[in-house]
């Protein structure tokens, strides 16, 4: 599945109880559709830095990352400053990754590099 694929999937609710992807599975994802990103915590969590011109400009990537957060119902740690944003992705209810925390990376890397143009 390419990027383009997996930003038009929406998220689904996770209500626990579903194992966490396995260090290999997490890995296929993020190398076929968000290479950027990096896995963390024993491939629990994802996580990838932003680089821009100014504040503005990532005060802006934040606001739209906040934005596509709350309408997918997934919500990523989010830390920011002059030029800068680290996003980082994790399922909490299952305390590892899930096909979520990727289609939510894929549409994360639209809004970053649109915002670069």
């Amino acid at each position: 599945m390419s990027n383009v694929a997996l930003s038009a999937k929406t998220c689904t609710p996770c209500r626990g109880g579903v194992p966490p992807l396995s260090r290999d599975e997490a890995e296929a994802f993020r190398s076929k559709n968000t290479p950027d990103w990096r896995l963390e915590d024993d491939a629990r969590r994802i996580e990838r830095n932003f680089a821009f011109k100014d504040f503005r400009q990532a005060l802006d990537f934040v606001d739209k990352v906040g934005a596509l957060a709350e309408s997918e119902g997934h919500h990523p740690d989010i830390h920011f400053g002059w030029g800068y944003a680290t996003i980082s992705l994790q399922t909490k209810k299952i305390v590892g990754l899930h096909e979520n925390d990727f289609i939510m990376a894929a549409k994360i890397d639209s809004i970053g590099e649109a915002a670069k143009s």
